[in-house]
């Protein structure tokens, strides 16, 4: 059952594409996920980097990201989108991987076409890569999950379906709430280095109110994953730490920054500043706003973490005032002080 004609019909029964030009301009996501179902055997090839085709699994994600960059060359009546940002996770389960893409725009029609397109092309390569081992494997389950923005606002495939069969209603939204930790280190990630951070960090956020699961420790080279599933569980603020540096294998604020619908640019500058030496002008920390989530990036070092949390002691009550449009304390984040009041 469908809510009315179909859009890409005209009167007369032919195609055409969709007039979005009276829509709202919206941050809009999608993701959508689906499987290539092979052995046990290929999976841990394909761990190992051991097939004929090197580098099998990295080829497939920067070809699902292709994918979603040319959807509308591929897909006739698909409108050409900014893309604002496009990931494609690829994860060994079992006897098959699992491919999950991640599409977002602001734009005035959604992503979902380039999600389900960035997972397809993935999972084909990845068939074109694994075929001379096993020639059966098979793509399956590729289905749109999740999206958010235009006019039904949040839509979950495990939202419950109406019983006529019609397309199910937009989810409510929960509010953001609690904190959530993710410490950035490989050392620390592979236990050849002690964390001395993210205990802290977790201890900070539950003073403030915030009920905070122990924190996350990924490598480096995880970091836009951990984010995304740290951000799934849509905690009122996420503290990262580690990784803001220079180096070429400190990529904390390459991967925060597409995930930021606002940025806070004076929150980093003023935890940079608090630091008060000269090294910390080569810090890269962002912070902002992503779906009602403050993020902030902190430094990996004791210190940098301790100034830190002294910024932030004075500026989050206030800005988690804001973001809830009321005076609400539930989350026990202490009042600003008067001062402070009606400053934006």
């Amino acid at each position: 059952m469908t809510d009315g004609p179909l859009p890409h019909l005209d009167a007369d029964g032919r195609a055409r594409m969709v007039d979005v030009g009276a829509k709202a301009v919206t941050t809009r996501t999608a993701l959508a996920r689906g499987r290539l179902e092979t052995t046990p055997e290929v999976v841990a090839l394909l761990v190992a980097d051991g097939l004929p085709k090197a580098d099998a699994l990295a080829t497939a994600r920067i070809a699902g990201i292709t994918g979603a960059k040319r959807t509308s060359d591929l897909i006739p009546l698909c409108h050409p989108l900014p893309l604002d940002g496009v990931t494609v996770d690829l994860v060994p389960d079992g006897d098959g991987v699992v491919i999950e893409a991640r599409t977002r725009t602001s734009g005035r029609t959604g992503v979902e076409m380039e999600a389900l397109t960035a997972v397809a092309v993935a999972g084909l390569t990845l068939h074109d890569m694994v075929k001379a081992v096993d020639p059966r494997a098979t793509l399956t389950g590729v289905q749109l999950v999740e999206k958010t923005g235009g006019k039904r606002g949040h839509w979950t495939r495990d939202a419950v379906e109406d019983p006529r069969g019609e397309a199910p209603a937009a989810a409510p939204r929960p509010e953001p709430s609690g904190g959530a930790v993710l410490v950035v280190s490989t050392g620390a990630a592979a236990g050849t280095r002690e964390d001395t951070t993210g205990a802290r960090l977790v201890g900070w956020l539950e003073e403030q109110g915030l009920v905070t699961p122990p924190a996350r420790v990924v490598a480096d080279a995880d970091v836009a994953r951990g984010l995304r599933e740290s951000l799934a569980a849509r905690p009122a603020v996420l503290l990262t730490t580690g990784g803001t540096g220079p180096s070429p294998t400190d990529a904390t604020p390459d991967a925060t920054a597409p995930l930021l619908d606002r940025p806070l640019p004076g929150v980093a500058e003023a935890i940079r500043a608090r630091a008060g030496t000269p090294t910390a002008a080569l810090g890269r920390g962002l912070a902002g706003i992503t779906d009602g989530t403050v993020i902030v990036n902190l430094p990996g070092s004791p210190g940098g973490v301790d100034d830190g949390l002294a910024v932030l002691a004075d500026l989050l009550p206030h800005l988690l005032q804001q973001l809830r449009g009321r005076a609400d304390h539930a989350h026990g984040v202490h009042q600003s002080p008067p001062h402070h009041e009606g400053r934006g």
